[in-house]
């Protein structure tokens, strides 16, 4: 039963995160049924499966939710803000409850109470006109359950009344029901209304009768054949209503009325006639008895039947897939991290061997083990729509509680990243979003003032730029501006009065811990807390973040991040015996740095390379490593930030597939240093961060300056 708790769990949140999106586009296509049926269903697959999985206060809070939206569907209650904003509120507190389910003293009951009251108002204002319990609840019972199967495309219609005297030849009825439900998946419904008064009841006589639906692949003379005994001792009707073809289009779900008279229960005109009326039909045919209550409820359970088969359909065909559990995965991900590192040497010792044999062994087992590792790594891709549907909820609210009019544009949503970038990306973006909303975007009267459109606008786009992904946050506000900058910095010590910055290096002091131009504080921002951590977060995955301002007209926010954290592509290079690893994506080329190229230098540290400048870090002095250089150093020129950076190393020895491994605790705060790798021949090298190195630099070089 845990398990069984445990997977509703996990249905249950993407059923929330789909029903939280589905809900704002709600807000902006009020009139979209097909929205409407998307939060309905939602709703409806919470309570159904929480009653069934023990999460009964859920079940119950839901309930009105699902009744108010049923209401939409008929069309007596109109989509507004309000709702909107009441369906969200609920959405959250169903969160709430699942993650306190197990806690229910931790619950906010007041909260839930004051939801279900705005809910219950607007059914109160309705006025809804309730339908007998027969004609909503279907009147049956499954005999053998709902056998679910797979691989079934047709559903089958029977209708199985047996005469009086099916008895008195041996037959048994519920044999031949069994007989059907080791076709496919069916489902049962046992009509009483041919029960006779308890006095004239006859032991030996059949009264019960039978509707029956059957999804199968079988043809309709393998289900005739079921009943080839006892065709002359019963009223036996096989019609196929459904054909659940995969690439077929999506048909519109049965109405009950068009059930009622493709059975012919009841006919054409008595249906027009009592769809004149505000209620609804099985209400309606019940009350003037033109129908039994159990056929309309019949009638019902097979509208359900069909749509329900067809959800299924459609899931199995478009959505095949199962879920894993993130700890098998990230496990999955360091065995093929191993198996390439035994690979790795397997090729080293097949090279030295000069044996022909082993040779070709090393060439297949290289060529399965890069096939495994790219679809291993495909695995944990996602799109990176997920985290984009999560910000629209915020970007909503969060202007709405500013005064401002902002509508939230993406673009890549399909862009995929690894899962473990996805998870860490949130709150960087998520502080990027609450600065463009509160110091970015103007309130409408101000917009107005400057000539600008009154709703603001803010874009998230992601877009692959060879082994990394790259995201932009823009929007049309107010901009930064670098004299503004100047003078806070000023103000906190972090710049000398005399000292010059140009705009762009101004900008980069908003990555500096504490530092807020925001003048007053509030909920959202002006804490000087953001941005630092914005930063930290990205280098921590390798990334690098690159800011653009322009006054008046708004400003834009580039992430630069890998595409996975696992296994990158890296060049090995090597000062003295000490090897280290650049990842390859942020590599331009490599020159050469003779004793005279350096001597011209007079110690500035700047090449020219084909008439640009190029700044180069000494990574032998940088890290103190005594011994003789070598006559002609290499220069590995990187791309970082915008700005091209060489880095000396004595030798470059090429490149190599580097599966990362996690440094030690003792190790963790060497800043230049992000990880480390084991080699062909089992040496270790460690995997140089090339951002946090130059930032470093960089900083020291500012405290220098004053």
């Amino acid at each position: 039963m845990d398990m069984q708790r445990e997977a509703y769990r996990v249905e249950a949140y993407d059923l929330l995160a789909e029903l939280e999106i589905s809900l704002l586009e709600l807000e902006t296509n009020s009139d979209d049924m097909e929205l409407v049926d998307r939060v309905f269903r939602a709703m409806h697959t919470i309570k159904g499966s929480g009653a069934m999985f023990g999460f009964d206060a859920i079940a119950e809070f839901t309930h009105d939710v699902e009744t108010v939206f049923d209401r939409v569907r008929d069309g007596r209650i109109i989509v507004t803000p309000p709702l909107v904003n009441l369906a969200l509120q609920a959405r959250d507190h169903i969160k709430h409850m699942l993650e306190y389910a197990d806690d229910p003293v931790r619950l906010n009951h007041e909260q839930g109470a004051a939801i279900l009251k705005g809910f219950r108002n607007i059914l109160e204002n309705t006025q809804p006109s309730p339908e007998p319990e027969a004609a909503t609840k279907p009147a049956w019972e499954p005999i053998f359950g709902e056998h679910r199967g797979a691989g079934a495309d047709k559903i089958y219609r029977i209708r199985f009344a047996p005469h009086d005297t099916l008895f008195q030849n041996g037959t048994n009825p519920l044999a031949l029901l069994a007989e059907l439900e080791g076709l496919g998946p069916c489902r049962t419904m046992l009509h009483l209304d041919r029960l006779p008064a308890p006095e004239a009841f006859d032991p030996e006589s059949c009264y019960l009768s039978w509707d029956i639906l059957l999804t199968t692949e079988r043809s309709i003379e393998a289900v005739q054949d079921v009943f080839i005994f006892v065709e002359g001792a019963c009223d036996l009707t096989i019609e196929l209503i459904e054909h659940l073809e995969s690439d077929a289009q999506r048909p519109v779900s049965p109405r009950i009325g068009e059930i009622l008279v493709a059975r012919g229960d009841l006919s054409p005109e008595a249906v027009d006639a009592a769809l004149q009326r505000q209620q609804r039909l099985g209400q309606i045919l019940v009350e003037n008895r033109q129908v039994s209550a159990e056929k309309v409820s019949s009638a019902l359970a097979e509208q359900e039947y069909v749509q329900t088969a067809r959800a299924r359909r459609e899931q199995q065909t478009t959505a095949g897939s199962v879920r894993v559990a993130a700890e098998k995965l990230d496990q999955l991900v360091n065995l093929v991290g191993e198996l390439v590192t035994v690979q790795a040497r397997l090729n080293q010792k097949a090279v030295h061997s000069r044996d022909p044999e082993l040779l070709g062994i090393s060439e297949v087992v290289e060529r399965l083990t890069d096939e495994l590792r790219d679809n291993t790594l495909s695995i944990r891709m996602l799109p990176i729509d997920v985290t984009f549907s999560k910000l629209r909820r915020l970007v909503r609210d969060l202007s709405s509680e500013l005064g401002k009019t902002i509508l939230l544009k993406t673009e890549g949503g399909d862009t995929e990243l690894d899962k473990t970038v996805i998870e860490q990306l949130n709150d960087p973006l998520v502080h990027i979003l609450r600065n463009s909303i509160d110091h970015g975007i103007e309130t409408p009267e101000r917009r107005r003032l400057a000539g600008k459109p009154e709703q603001g606008v803010i874009r998230l786009k992601a877009e692959h730029s060879g082994a990394n992904v790259l995201i932009h946050i823009s929007d049309d506000g107010a901009g930064i501006d670098p004299a503004a900058i100047r003078r806070k910095a000023v103000e906190k010590g972090l710049l000398a009065p005399e000292a010059e910055r140009s705009d762009k290096e101004l900008l980069q002091l908003i990555f500096l811990p504490g530092f807020s131009t925001a003048g007053t504080v509030t909920n959202v921002s002006g804490r000087g807390v953001g941005m630092d951590v914005v930063k930290r977060s990205l280098e921590s995955l390798r990334g690098a973040i690159e800011l653009n301002s322009r006054p008046a007209e708004g400003t834009t926010i580039t992430l630069k991040l890998p595409l996975t954290l696992a296994i990158i592509d890296g060049l090995l290079v090597e000062i003295d015996t000490n090897k280290y690893v650049l990842p390859l994506s942020s590599i331009e080329e490599c020159v050469e740095l003779s004793r005279e190229d350096l001597q011209k230098t007079h110690g500035r540290n700047i090449l020219n390379i084909r008439g640009q400048i190029v700044p180069f870090v000494p990574l032998r002095e940088r890290f103190a490593i005594t011994g003789q250089a070598p006559v002609f150093e290499q220069v590995v020129i990187n791309e970082v930030a915008g700005r091209r950076v060489g880095i000396v190393v004595d030798r470059v020895i090429g490149e190599h597939q580097i599966v990362i491994k996690t440094m030690n605790s003792l190790y963790k705060n060497i800043p230049e240093i992000s990880g480390a790798t084991i080699l062909g021949d089992g040496t270790v090298a460690l995997i140089l961060d090339v951002q946090k190195l130059l930032s470093g630099i960089e900083e020291e070089e500012m405290a220098a300056a004053g």
